[in-house]
């Protein structure tokens, strides 16, 4: 598979995420942000960072950008896009996911482990995935999950909630949500399954990192 990894000004995990596709065996390709056309891939990974610094809100601005418009001809003839973190809030941003992610509840910046669990639903990343609880860290001060009660609703109708913050067993409940998500909401994906989002860091979770990111990127493969 040959994946583009967009590189936003302030993007800061994109080693990272070029890291962890080359290990699961994928070509790789970074992309600035200025680019147009993105039919040379099969996959568009928007990382983790600061883009722009997060002024504004986090992902805000990356939505005016060149690339902006090319993710949504590329989001429309099927290529997977995957937003991690600051990705997550950019995806929403340009209306590629649904909802939008806020300041934690506790106001602060978060970094530590999370275990999150594998819902059953239409996300084509993760059909391959047989390992239904991962653990893999966060790193972020807008992780809170948030829509109205109709988009929730439909969320869980078409079955496009994709991950669950949860404790080591499988749990999903209020102690195990670290930044006060709806539902315990870490990752959903958009209506045809291609674009997935979600906020903790797989990428950091690969080789000598663990195991789990592993789990995750299976669709690389």
């Amino acid at each position: 598979m040959k994946v583009g990894i967009v590189r936003f000004l302030g993007t800061n995990c994109d080693y990272d995420c070029e890291f962890a596709a080359n290990y699961m065996g994928a070509q790789t390709k970074f992309v600035w942000h200025e680019q147009t056309n993105l039919k040379e891939f099969d996959c568009i990974i928007l990382p983790g960072g600061f883009s722009y610094g997060d002024y504004l809100r986090a992902g805000a601005l990356a939505k005016f950008t060149k690339l902006a418009s090319a993710l949504i001809e590329f989001d429309k003839y099927g290529g997977y896009i995957l937003g991690i973190c600051n990705g997550f809030q950019i995806l929403c941003e340009l209306h590629l996911l649904d909802g939008a992610l806020i300041t934690n509840v506790n106001l602060r910046f978060i970094h530590k482990q999370v275990h999150i669990k594998l819902i059953p639903s239409i996300c084509k990343l993760t059909q391959n995935i047989e390992k239904k609880i991962l653990q893999m860290p966060i790193a972020h001060k807008e992780g809170n999950f948030y829509c109205d009660e109709t988009t929730l609703k439909k969320l869980n109708d078409e079955n496009r909630i994709v991950f669950k913050y949860c404790d080591k067993d499988g749990n999903v409940d209020i102690g195990s949500n670290p930044n006060g998500s709806l539902e315990n909401i870490a990752g959903i994906c958009n209506k045809k399954g291609n674009v997935l989002g979600l906020m903790p860091h797989p990428e950091r979770a690969v080789s000598f990192l663990g195991q789990d990111g592993e789990h995750f990127f299976n669709f690389l493969r």
